[in-house]
Order: structure tokens, then C-alpha cells, then sequence
């Protein structure tokens, strides 16, 4: 069998945040926004990366508020009050801070929401009549994410939302995966390996792109290393960063279930088949029929089911598939 690419993380995961989210005083009033799924759900799994763009910029605590005025898609960032602009500062502090960046391998982000430097979307854009649309980004927020396209980021608000959190969290165990690959070197069999074992995590994602990446797969040797991994970078990364539906995770299930429909008896089959309907039903979390399938695969030994890292793509202690 080909060497396996699924699984823990070879490597440790590290991933970048608002500083005022960890608890940092940082913030305008010098106070903080500190977020406890971070520092108390997510500590034991991610090393952070602690991020101020105001304070790491040079600005004081407390310092006079800011806020992005001008073009939704290319603001500039003043200070409220006096109208003085910092968006030059900021940019070239931005620049240089994600070249330190790119040597610490980040696996996610996680912005604060609203901010000026640091809103993934929705922040307030003041036009020359000093009214607000919430169709901005912040500054630091846009280079961050332009300079790492592939790289998963949200924002702690969004993070309250179970299906998001959990999209979320999958795409940072993934990209460490990925980024794993690449790191012990991207070969013919190991992306053929790392695609059979992400079948069905791609397919409760994104089928559609579960079935062009096949075909990258099938493709592959048309390609130059450099290509195949930034095509199918892309491809996986776009894919995990779709919410996978209660619909989709339940073709999944029956999928795994069908590996069982001659290894199991009558009442066996139908207590699977009724935990899946009651899944699809809401009556049950996702947790419920993946410990009954995990159960059945390792009782039975079925090797293809046992390598799929949709069935443990990040660690049980962190309950996310008790909520959705």
C-alpha cells in the first residue's frame, strides 16, 4: 500500500490571531476581546501566533480610533477624529510582518471582526459624506489574505456558528496535512494516496470538486511537480472551505454503510440505517453515526474505511461534530 498521507499532523499547528483575541490589551481603549473558544477550546491542539497590526505598527495604548474611508475595495485607514491617514505605515509594517510570517508555516488565521486592520469582511467603509457601508476589509486583514490565498481564515464572531467552526477547523487540520505532503515531497503514488484518503472528506465538502480533483489525479503525470501541487492546493483547499451539509454528510454515511450491507445481520443493518435517518432527520448529531460506522470498521477490518480521514479529520476532544 502506498505510503499513507492521512491522519495526525506530522508537525505542529500553528496558527496566527488578533492579539486582542488572546487576551492581549492591546485594543484602541486599552482593553482586550479575549475569545474562549480560542484560548480554552483550541490552546490544546494550536500553537498561536499573537498578532497586533496597530501596536506592532507603532501606534500608542490607548491611541485615538481608526476607520477605513474612501473606496469599498481600496480604503484608506484614518484616524477618526482627525482625519490623519496611516495606511502607508500600516502597509509597509504588513508587508514585512508577513514575510515573518511565511517562515512560521501558519495553518489558519483568526481575525477580530469589525476592525479596521483586521476585519475579514463586512467592515464599515466611510465615503466623503461620512456615510458607512459594511462592504470593507481591513487593511492588514486584505494583505494577509491576498499574500496566502490558500491559508483558512475567520473571524471569532463567525466562529460562534457551529457548521462554520467546524469548516473552519477541518480546513486548518487539512492544510497542515497538505502542508505536510509537500514537505516530505509530492509524488505520483502520495497524491493518489492523499486523495483516496480524503475521498469522503471532500465529498461531504465540495463533490464537484472531489471529482475535478480525481481528475487532476488521473492527469497527473501530464504535469510538472510545481503544477500538480498548485493546482490541487488550490482545488483542495477551495474545497475544504465549503460548509459541508447535512445532506452531503448523509450520502457519505450511506456510502461507509453499503462497505457493511453482506458483513452485518438483519437487526445490526437496520440499527445503522435508522442512526443515519435520524441524522438526516436532525434528531441526532453527526457524532452519533460516525462512532456507530467507526465501530463497525474496526470490529470488521474494512482497511479502505479504516484510512479515511473524513472519520477522525481532527481530534474527538474537540466536540465539534457533537453540535452539528
Amino acid at each position: 500500500m502506498a505510503e499513507s498521507t492521512g491522519g495526525a499532523p506530522a508537525r505542529a499547528i500553528r496558527v496566527g490571531t488578533s492579539a486582542c483575541l488572546l487576551g492581549s490589551q492591546v485594543r484602541f481603549d486599552g482593553g482586550h476581546k479575549r475569545e474562549r473558544f480560542l484560548t480554552e477550546g483550541l490552546a490544546p491542539f494550536f500553537e498561536f501566533v499573537s498578532v497586533c497590526p496597530e501596536v506592532e505598527s507603532g501606534l500608542s495604548i490607548p491611541r485615538p480610533t481608526l476607520r477605513l474611508v474612501g473606496a469599498e475595495d481600496d480604503p484608506r485607514l484614518v484616524f477618526g477624529e482627525s482625519g490623519e491617514e496611516y495606511t502607508p505605515q500600516l502597509r509597509a509594517w504588513a508587508k514585512a510582518k508577513l514575510d515573518a510570517l511565511a517562515e512560521l508555516d501558519l495553518c489558519g488565521f483568526v481575525l477580530k471582526s469589525d476592525s479596521p486592520s483586521c476585519g475579514m469582511e463586512r467592515v464599515k467603509v466611510y465615503n466623503d459624506k461620512g456615510m458607512a457601508s459594511k462592504k470593507g476589509r481591513g487593511i492588514f486583514a486584505a494583505a494577509l489574505m491576498a499574500r496566502f490565498p490558500l491559508l483558512p481564515v475567520e473571524e471569532e464572531g463567525r466562529l460562534n456558528d457551529a457548521k462554520l467552526r467546524e469548516t473552519f477547523v477541518e480546513s486548518v487540520f487539512a492544510y497542515r496535512r497538505w502542508r505536510d505532503l509537500l514537505e516530505v515531497g509530492l509524488t505520483l503514488p502520495r497524491i493518489v494516496d492523499f486523495h483516496r484518503v480524503h475521498k469522503y472528506l471532500l465529498l461531504a465538502h465540495s463533490p464537484e470538486h472531489y471529482a475535478s480533483l480525481g481528475r487532476l489525479v488521473a492527469g497527473a503525470k501530464k504535469l510538472s511537480k510545481g503544477e500538480l501541487a498548485e493546482s490541487y492546493g488550490r482545488g483542495f483547499m477551495e474545497a475544504m472551505g465549503k460548509n459541508a451539509s447535512r445532506g452531503r454528510h448523509y450520502n457519505v454515511l450511506q456510502h461507509m454503510a453499503g462497505y457493511f450491507k453482506d458483513e452485518l445481520d438483519a437487526p445490526s443493518r437496520e440499527e445503522l440505517h435508522q442512526t443515519l435517518d435520524d441524522y438526516r432527520a436532525g434528531l441526532v448529531p453527526l457524532v452519533v453515526p460516525i462512532t456507530l460506522i467507526r465501530h463497525h470498521v474496526r470490529v470488521r477490518e474494512v482497511g479502505y474505511l479504516r484510512d479515511q480521514v473524513y472519520l477522525a479529520p481532527h481530534p474527538k476532544e474537540l466536540m465539534l461534530r457533537n453540535h452539528v
